[in-house]
């Protein structure tokens, strides 16, 4: 980037909580040079200097913040938008929250690295959450970030997804892997690290990670260890089963020595919080991200099937929803489930897209079948692509949202899924909502929103030259008028944009102007940085 661009009349955060005057940022070639004016501190606020006057440079484009609060582009912890990132829509719903950087491969499963084959069955098994790349189709983690140079408006960084690697040495298998296995396993993992991973995802309610032992995720842990990178983890289960989960989770670190970043955290926070704080007490070094709704969103098969089935092969599994001895056993475990079915609501249903938007009694009643019946003949028409919203049991409540949201340990994460006619509200609201319910009306101060929605992740994941309003720094910037911020998404109208964030740059350069895209691609696929390094960018 050679122009240069002057953000004029902007308020930054400060450390104790207050907004500065009015201050002009100096940006040129893509970083903040200089930020000037009476309200510029001399070097003593944290995150803001004073730099050296820029002399004045007829080329210089001008933004007028006229007030506004201009925070570093937010970072999105938690996303499935590795597709997804090269939709209009989806590029517009992200930049009107101030997302400047999304870091995917969540969960275990996504596209690299691998062959054909191993791509086909992640873009299968997580069609309706990942969707399916436009121009990737197999190979390394450098290749899949390459696809992102100069292609789209946003960042993105990328985790290498533990059931992806498992798959491509055991396919779907339903054991733990030997050594051998897990040897190769490590060997994928670390040339997925040298290509520019920012971690490992696991999603150990996912198939087929739901079958690997301790061992097996220990060795995998320690190689991110090795890279001062973190282990990221959907856990084996939550609510009621949260504690237990984490005590899992802070085995594998106390065994590798690994950072530990638990996905989408829910459920009780008093219990959550306490085993949170006391493993951060006893020196291991835990984050999580939540997202501010009481309903979660996954693919039908993960939220209704027992891990007995053998979800990592459709067909196999379409099969066995067929065979009358599979019915009988599968009766005995939706006896469970009986208290599921009514918060279930259909979000992606290819091929019976008529009952996106309805709750599963619904579309059992129109059915004239059973709930359990009903949910196999959607797995079974879907071929298993099938996606749904749930509500939380209620052990979460939204005074456990709102609690969890506040810890120091905490930052944000959309878990944005962006597939289907009835989408969840979160990838398109969830950190306006943030802003408005926790500055505009709760606790946080400026300088707090911009640690929850951007710094925090940025350190999380070596994004050491982003997340900060400094000379110096990258300048992916999001200009918010405090009195407006807010979500308009629901779940009846879940791709409304937010309101209030109306002008972002990328890398200096204005992808979002007057609440409208630009059209302008400056965005780059994110390799963590070296020790006391900057992020590097992916060309």
């Amino acid at each position: 980037m050679t122009g240069t661009i002057l953000v004029r009349g902007a308020r930054v955060p400060q450390r104790d909580g207050t907004l500065s005057e009015p201050v002009d940022l100096h940006v040129v070639r893509g970083r903040i040079a200089t930020i000037s004016g009476t309200g510029a501190p001399d070097g003593a606020g944290p995150g803001v200097e004073r730099g050296v006057e820029p002399g004045a440079e007829p080329d210089t484009e001008v933004l007028d913040a006229d007030g506004r609060v201009v925070l570093p582009g937010f970072v999105d912890a938690h996303t499935h938008a590795e597709a997804a990132v090269f939709e209009q829509d989806v590029q517009l719903a992200m930049l009107r929250q101030g997302i400047t950087t999304v870091v995917t491969g969540q969960d275990g499963v996504s596209f690299a690295p691998g062959d054909r084959t191993t791509y086909d069955w992640a873009s299968t098994y997580f069609a309706a959450i990942n969707g399916a790349h436009p121009t990737f189709a197999g190979g390394s983690v450098g290749d899949l970030l390459g696809t992102y140079h100069r292609t789209v408006p946003v960042n993105v960084a990328y985790l290498a997804p533990h059931g992806t690697l498992r798959y491509r040495v055991l396919g779907a298998a339903q054991r733990p892997a030997s050594d051998e296995e897990v040897a190769a396993m490590v060997g994928l993992l670390e040339q997925a690290m040298d290509d520019g991973a920012c971690g490992l995802s696991t999603g150990l309610e996912y198939v087929p990670a739901a079958y690997a032992d301790e061992r097996e995720l220990v060795a995998l842990a320690k190689v991110v260890a090795a890279r001062g990178l973190p282990h990221v983890s959907h856990m084996r289960g939550y609510e009621d089963r949260g504690v237990a989960a984490l005590d899992e989770l802070m085995r594998i670190a106390r065994a590798s020595d690994v950072a530990t970043h638990v996905s989408h955290l829910h459920g009780p926070a008093r219990d959550l919080l306490e085993h949170v704080g006391g493993a951060r007490s006893g020196g291991r070094d835990v984050t999580y991200d939540s997202y501010p709704y009481l309903r979660g969103c996954s693919i039908l098969s993960m939220v209704a099937l027992p891990t007995w089935l053998p979800l990592a092969d459709a067909r196999a599994t379409i099969d066995a929803l067929r065979d009358p001895a599979t019915a009988v056993r599968l009766a005995e475990h939706f006896a469970g489930l009986s208290d599921l079915w009514p918060r279930i609501t259909f979000a992606s249903v290819p091929g019976m897209e008529w009952a996106e938007g309805l709750t599963l009694p619904d579309v059992a009643a129109r059915l004239g079948r059973s709930a359990p019946d009903t949910v196999v003949e959607v797995l079974t028409v879907t071929e298993l692509r099938a996606s749904c919203v749930f509500a939380q049991p209620p052990t979460n409540s939204p005074e456990s949202v709102r609690t969890l949201a506040g810890h120091e340990a905490h930052l944000a994460g959309s878990d944005a899924i962006y597939w289907g006619g009835s989408p969840h509200p979160r990838g398109w609201g969830a950190f306006a909502r943030l802003l408005d319910e926790h500055v505009r009306r709760g606790s946080w101060s400026w300088w707090d929103a911009a640690e929850h929605l951007s710094a925090r992740a940025a350190r999380r994941f070596g994004l050491a030259d982003r997340g900060r309003i400094a000379p110096g720094a990258v300048a992916d910037l999001a200009l918010v008028d405090p009195g407006r911020v807010r979500d308009e998404a629901t779940y009846e109208a879940p791709r409304t944009p937010a309101v209030g964030i109306e002008d972002v740059l990328v890398g200096g350069v204005p992808v979002l102007a007057a609440g409208q895209l630009t059209g302008a691609t400056p965005g780059h696929g994110l390799r963590p940085a070296a020790a006391g390094s900057a992020a590097r960018a992916v060309s």
